[in-house]
């Protein structure tokens, strides 16, 4: 098979050469997606009564273009076969029933990347989804992406980590929905009719979330004075050793949510709780990803050391700050991670100066992994509201709630007649409101966190332009 090798400025300023995302067709298949995606409402349908509505006639022409894009890439990635006339039938028949809210079930049935994992696979990705942490419509978008699976990952998943269901992936190109915040292709996003009665798969984008990293961090410790160890200094001025520790990082913390002594549901979030419980699991997660570096460093795997250093960095430093303050619960573990570390000495800020014990580093975060296991393991004892009740209290020793708070009161404040759904509603949206540290530390990094929506490794620090 002959590769059209055709230089292409993508969205997010990503510079492509490469078999689908410098082809022709891929050029085309973007413009018809970038077409259609404004005519879209909320849900994915078009409503042709709209202001500025296209003619149905206008429409089906887009969608032809979509399908004929499609189909020219195809033979370009024959592992994906199935899914593209599956694609291809889907984008007719939403087409045919008039642009009614899209139902792309049998496309998404079809698609199985986790099924044959192999390092620069290439996989071209259309469906009518939200973005998360992005685009929260359900629009048409079309992505290209790359599987990161190298061997020594995949010998740690056979192994190890076991998370059949992980891909490690990379972008080379995408639509307006991923020039955003959005690191996650997960198939939960996607328009269907019903929910499959499984998932079998769920992408995550090392690229993005190590080059967001690498910029954070590098004006993070500028900002705060933090002097680095050689090896750490050097691993974040690398894009590609990030990559591999956020996909590692990532694969370990995927796996986590059903791993444990697990009180609840592992996808508490589809539950009515108070926002600090997702902040504990999340963290719960995180920490786990780093007790296994810990490990990985002392049996001398080369990314064991570099994982703690991406948990505690892109935790202390962007978590916390990223984002509004409304039930912010990557925020609040953020917070809880630095005030841990803070009164137990291993951070110290003084004379305007970040100084983090190295050494004793690993230890103490491992200890505050050992404290949120101790509360869910003594939580499968516990009815629900008693469990939230001591979830607080062990964030609450380490964060200051807000004065207002009517939880931090006790149980006495509390109408305990009422369900404990209804006794979130008692929860501030910020329970736990930044420190002035964190408040001095958001005026100074906003800037960079801004700059980081849609950045991918072209655009990463020390990029090639």
């Amino acid at each position: 098979m002959t590769e059209i090798l055709v230089q292409d400025v993508a969205a997010g300023g990503i510079s492509q050469a490469g078999p689908v995302a410098g082809h022709p067709s891929w050029t085309l298949l973007k413009n018809a997606v970038e077409e259609i995606r404004p005519w879209q409402s909320k849900d994915g349908s078009i409503d042709f009564d709209a202001d500025d509505a296209p003619s149905r006639k206008e429409a089906e022409a887009a969608v032809e273009r979509v399908i004929g894009a499609v189909e020219d890439l195809a033979p370009l990635l024959p592992h994906d076969a199935a899914y593209h006339r599956a694609l291809v039938a889907d984008l007719r028949k939403w087409a045919d029933e008039g642009f009614v809210v899209p139902d792309f079930l049998d496309s998404l049935l079809a698609f199985q990347p986790a099924a044959s994992r192999e390092d620069g696979l290439r996989h071209l990705v259309v469906f009518p989804m939200y973005t998360q942490n992005g685009n929260p419509d359900r629009n048409l978008e079309a992505v290209v992406l790359k599987m990161v699976w190298p061997e020594w990952l995949a010998e740690l998943e056979r192994t190890r980590y076991d998370n059949p269901l992980f891909c490690g992936i990379t972008f080379e190109d995408f639509t307006a929905g991923y020039d955003t915040n959005s690191a996650v292709l997960f198939p939960e996003t996607i328009a269907v009719r019903e929910a499959p009665e499984r998932f079998t798969w769920g992408g995550i984008f090392c690229d993005r979330e190590a080059a967001r990293f690498r910029a954070v961090t590098d004006e993070a410790v500028r900002v705060l004075g933090l002097e680095l160890p050689d090896d750490i200094r050097e691993m974040v001025a690398d894009q590609k050793r990030c990559e591999q520790a956020f996909v590692l990082w990532d694969m370990v913390h995927d796996r986590t949510h059903s791993h444990g002594d697990l009180p609840f549901d592992p996808f508490m979030i589809k539950q009515r709780q108070p926002f600090w419980m997702y902040g504990l699991e999340e963290l719960r997660c995180d920490l786990t990803a780093f007790k296994e570096a810990v490990k990985l460093e002392a049996e001398g795997n080369p990314h064991g050391r570099d994982v703690q250093y991406a948990v505690l960095f892109d935790r202390m430093f962007r978590f916390p700050v990223t984002g509004d303050r409304v039930r912010n619960y990557d925020g609040l573990g953020g917070q809880l991670l630095f005030a841990y570390l803070h009164k137990h000495d291993v951070v110290r800020w003084t004379d305007n100066t970040l100084k983090i014990d190295w050494e004793r580093a690993p230890q103490v975060t491992n200890q505050l992994c050992g404290e949120i296991e101790k509360l869910y393991r003594e939580g499968i004892d516990r009815p629900k509201l008693v469990h939230w009740f001591a979830a607080y209290e062990l964030v609450s020793t380490y964060l200051a709630p807000h004065p207002g708070s009517r939880w931090a009161k006790g149980p006495d404040a509390l109408d305990l007649t009422l369900p404990p759904r209804k006794l979130v509603d008692d929860v501030l949206p910020d329970e736990f409101p930044l420190s002035m540290f964190y408040e001095a530390l958001s005026k100074k990094l906003k800037n960079v966190i801004a700059s980081t929506k849609g950045i991918t490794a072209a655009s990463a620090p020390g990029a090639a332009a």
